[in-house]
């Protein structure tokens, strides 16, 4: 019998803390925060989880070399459980995507589950790989942002489509190592990326110099700025050290890094968009999950 722990290793349960990100920084650039937002995110950890379960599916042959102690190699969860579980976890969240935001979210959540299962069953081991995962994250964004005016969240469905770039590029070098052309170049887009996300003033930063409003205005303009900060000091210090040593071992706690450290990133963009409290809020799941990545891998 399939154990609940297995299953919440075979969907990298923890990770999914990186996801709800994605919705709120669309919804906060679209216009669109609100009611419907919170199972828009859910529908989001969903659709995670099921491309979670099925890239182990699609990988069972190859794990059972490279990653024997993965669920379905080590027998702990059967390749028909997974599929299942990938099938019913995408079934579910484009159900709940429809039923919270109608045919406008259906019209993002269905091409996003296209997207990724066609990088679990075909574009994940080509060159393309990085760019579908991308899109992936991207059309993520713009689900949050299907209540809105879309357009306002491009920026940001770019931005986490980029950092993303980073992420799958170098996950495609956590068995092998890295040659040091690679993590030059993700560690180059990084600081680009935390360049650029503070760089829009926030529509809420208006107000007189003299008054406790405008001070709190003024100060309000730093928070991308700072979590921008943070984001790029532990993502792009795990790159420095695959640069100076591009083991398999360093490549990896690059990769976990990367998503751990993605909610810091899209606090970023969600307190840009003048939502700042909120963007503190999901910058918040950075720590935490850092902390359960400890209890089951993210990558």
């Amino acid at each position: 019998m399939t154990r609940l722990a297995d299953l919440a290793e075979l969907v990298r349960a923890p990770a999914a803390l990186s996801v709800p990100g994605d919705v709120l920084s669309g919804a906060a650039a679209a216009g669109a925060l609100g009611p419907r937002t919170p199972a828009l995110a859910g529908a989001s950890v969903l659709l995670y989880w099921a491309g979670m379960a099925a890239n182990d599916w699609a990988d069972r042959r190859l794990d059972a070399v490279e990653r024997p102690e993965r669920p379905i190699p080590s027998g702990r969860v059967r390749p028909s459980v997974a599929l299942g579980v990938a099938s019913g976890l995408t079934a579910a969240g484009l159900a709940v995507a429809t039923a919270a935001g109608g045919r406008r979210a259906a019209a993002v959540a269905l091409p996003l589950a296209a997207t990724i299962w066609g990088y679990d069953l075909r574009a994940k081991n080509t060159a393309a790989g990085p760019a579908v995962m991308a899109a992936c994250r991207g059309l993520d964004v713009l689900l949050g942002a299907s209540g809105g005016r879309v357009v306002r969240a491009l920026p940001a469905a770019l931005t986490v489509a980029a950092h993303t770039w980073t992420v799958t590029a170098l996950s495609r070098r956590e068995v092998t190592g890295a040659d040091r052309r690679l993590p030059g170049l993700t560690l180059a887009g990084t600081a680009l990326i935390a360049l650029a996300t503070p760089a829009r003033p926030t529509p809420s930063a208006t107000g007189s110099g003299r008054s406790g409003a405008g001070r709190a205005a003024r100060l309000g303009e730093f928070v991308p700025a700072v979590l921008a900060a943070g984001y790029v000091a532990r993502y792009g210090r795990a790159q420095a050290r695959v640069l100076a040593d591009p083991s398999p071992g360093r490549v990896r706690a690059a990769v976990g890094a990367g998503i751990t450290g993605l909610p810091a990133l899209q606090g970023a963009l969600t307190a840009r968009a003048g939502a700042r409290l909120l963007g503190l809020a999901v910058a918040g799941a950075a720590p935490l999950g850092r902390r359960l990545a400890r209890l089951i891998s993210p990558t």
